[in-house]
């Protein structure tokens, strides 16, 4: 099969020919119709996330067609169109992940190829009303998101959410999942082209976190704000608890501008804050998470697709962020 490899780390991803899986007790071998980038393929080529081992297939999100199963699989499993779920040994805790969970795509081969083997147990149906490049998209973004505002953050109908950073994937995603569930979405970015983008998907208001006293401004206008989905930390992280109402929730999910040089530990207590962390999700979370995105018909916002062939340049875009929603490769189509 053909896939693409990272050989070392700080080299471009090769296009090459890989010897094709196959599914042992408990597996299934996905003929792959797309995949899709996530911000965690670019730092691994960077040699920015733990534990890099190379050569291997990065890619985390995937959707195609059961073509072989293994032995202790439901033969009806096989030819059913799936998305997979790239979270790999949760455990039992609701909580938080087992010491063990991975995330497909390093050091297991992931999903730039033409084929993937996992776990039967991480695959769920296609939502029928996707395409395959949508269903691609929705994986670990989507599973992000929702345990993030959900599971993580308890957002409610009726209550106000600020994302930043908008125009990332899980961002985006947060964004739809919330004015589902009928909140109302205020966003962040420094970008005015992304906070017209978030506008037309229904943001009621956004901010360029560059501008001086934006985030006064914004609580002044729009507040007050009950949860936070943030991804960024860094120096502006005490604007964010400016901006919660007292015993509001911070979610964080990441953490891509830095740890906050001095967290107002004032506001913190006086507020009576909940700072909460989250990471992927359950596979309760998964299930519940592709439930949602059928009951409300969401479909996934993909940015730009191009062939497998040229997923080196893609992955190698997401360097200055240049995209609003999910970088897709077309594998099968």
């Amino acid at each position: 099969m053909k896939a693409l490899i990272l050989n070392e780390v700080k080299s471009p991803l090769v296009l090459a020919e890989r010897e094709d899986p196959s599914a042992n007790a408990g597996q299934a071998v996905v003929r792959l119709k797309a995949a899709a980038l996530n911000r965690r393929d670019f730092w691994i080529t960077q040699g920015m996330y733990p534990g890099v081992e190379a050569p291997c297939v990065l890619g985390s999100d995937g959707a195609g067609v059961v073509e072989s199963i293994g032995l202790g699989v439901a033969s009806s499993r096989a030819g059913k169109d799936v998305v997979i779920n790239p979270g790999i040994g949760w455990g039992s805790d609701e909580a938080a992940q087992h010491g063990k969970f991975s995330i497909l795509g390093m050091p297991n081969d992931g999903t730039f190829a033409e084929r993937v083997v996992i776990p039967a147990a991480q695959l769920a149906e296609k939502p029928e009303h996707l395409s395959w490049t949508e269903a691609a998209a929705l994986p670990l973004a989507g599973l992000t998101a929702y345990r993030a505002v959900f599971s993580q953050g308890g957002l409610l109908e009726g209550q106000t959410v600020l994302i930043t950073g908008i125009g990332g994937g899980v961002a985006v995603f947060a964004l739809q999942f919330a004015l589902a569930a009928g909140a109302k979405a205020l966003v962040t970015s420094s970008s005015p082209e992304k906070l017209a983008r978030a506008a037309s998907l229904g943001a009621t208001a956004g901010a360029n976190y560059k501008d001086e006293g934006w985030a006064a401004a914004l609580g002044k206008e729009h507040g007050p704000v009950d949860l936070i989905i943030d991804s960024a930390g860094g120096e502006g992280y005490n604007d964010l608890l400016e901006l919660v109402k007292p015993g509001g929730r911070v979610v964080n999910y990441g953490a891509t501008a830095g740890p906050p040089r001095k967290l107002d530990m004032f506001k913190l207590f006086w507020k009576q804050l909940h700072l909460i962390g989250s990471t992927m999700g359950s596979p309760e979370d998964f299930a519940a998470m592709v439930k949602f995105v059928n009951e409300h018909q969401i479909k996934p916002v993909v940015d730009k697709v191009v062939p497998l062939s040229e997923g080196p340049e893609l992955v190698a875009s997401m360097a200055d962020s240049p995209q609003f929603g999910k970088l897709v490769l077309e594998i099968d189509a």
